[in-house]
């Protein structure tokens, strides 16, 4: 046995409740894949974390939750970074790479009412989100989930929220919002399934790039964490990711910009696309099938579709 098949490997993550529990799956994915290390977890404060006040999009949007996590894989007090993807920058950071995306969790959003509202007895999306009443007010400060809930019903109020999935709920149930939209996956790992009121799915709402699915990054010149990375992998994952990623790079649209995605893998990638004014009036869409070896540039080629109808005015 080496020293370096000994080796720890750290990795850093948000302290947040769903960023630990992200982490820590990743530390069980790599304990189990059959790598002969030693796995801890290193807890990092982001701005987004530290400023609960300000709206992302004050924050710069992009990499408000990623850049310092990063930073401890650079500067070596980590050797890997686990992210939401949805979070992750389409631009590798210099001196990193993008080692693994494991299995992706459920895709969707989801819409909840507050716990005094019981269950409902809507059996679809669109049945309940007609039942709001009027005016109601709905707490996301993601564009792209008030963008395509405006597309649908214009009468909505779209309030920020900001906190983790507890603090949302809480304020949900105290009254400040009639409804909260959250990521089906945040609820299911943190076993909060049962709050979920309804799941919203296409084409009522389409999916933020790399939703549910993890990013996990390394320092691109260390082989050894690039080895165990790649035994946690999950090629399927990877070509749909990379499809959407490509899709948002060539938009040059931020991670918090009004871009819905879905996305299939089998023989080939399948892309769906959707960019919308930020009052939903306006909505440009389009869709693209190619070899899975080519998903790279599917995502570019719907990007210049929907570019070609309007799209860019948008995305500024």
């Amino acid at each position: 046995m080496t020293d370096s098949a000994c080796r720890t490997i750290r990795i850093a993550t948000r302290a947040s409740q769903l960023a630990l529990w992200q982490a820590h799956h990743v530390a069980d994915l790599i304990r189990n894949s059959g790598s002969d290390c030693e796995v801890e977890v290193v807890h990092i404060s982001t701005e987004g974390d530290r400023d609960r006040n300000r709206s992302l999009a004050a924050m710069g949007g992009v990499g408000v939750f990623t850049r310092e996590v990063q930073a401890a894989v650079l500067d070596g007090r980590a050797d890997v970074a686990v992210h939401s993807l949805k979070d992750l920058p389409t631009e590798t950071a210099a001196g990193l790479t993008l080692a693994a995306v494991p299995d992706r969790a459920p895709v969707h959003d989801t819409l909840i009412l507050p716990a005094s509202s019981g269950s409902s007895e809507a059996t679809d999306a669109e049945s309940l989100i007609r039942r709001l009443r009027s005016g109601a007010k709905i707490g996301t400060g993601s564009p792209r989930r008030q963008a395509q809930l405006l597309h649908f019903r214009d009468d909505l109020q779209m309030l920020d929220i900001r906190g983790n999935v507890e603090t949302r709920l809480k304020k949900l149930d105290d009254g400040e919002y009639d409804a909260i939209v959250l990521a089906e996956a945040g609820l299911r790992r943190l076993g909060l399934a049962d709050r979920i009121s309804v799941i919203l799915q296409p084409p009522l709402m389409l999916h933020a790039v790399g939703q549910g699915a993890l990013g996990i990054e390394c320092r691109a010149d260390d082989e050894f964490t690039r080895t165990c990375l790649a035994a946690i992998s999950n090629a399927d994952v990877l070509v749909a990711v990379t499809a959407e990623r490509s899709l948002l790079r060539e938009l040059r649209a931020g991670c918090h910009a009004p871009v819905g995605v879905s996305s299939r893998v089998a023989e080939t990638v399948f892309l769906e696309g959707v960019v919308l004014s930020p009052d939903g009036t306006e909505r440009f869409g389009g869709e693209i099938e190619r070899p899975r070896d080519e998903a790279e540039s599917a995502g570019a080629l719907l990007a210049q579709a929907l570019i070609a109808q309007g799209a860019s005015r948008f995305l500024v």
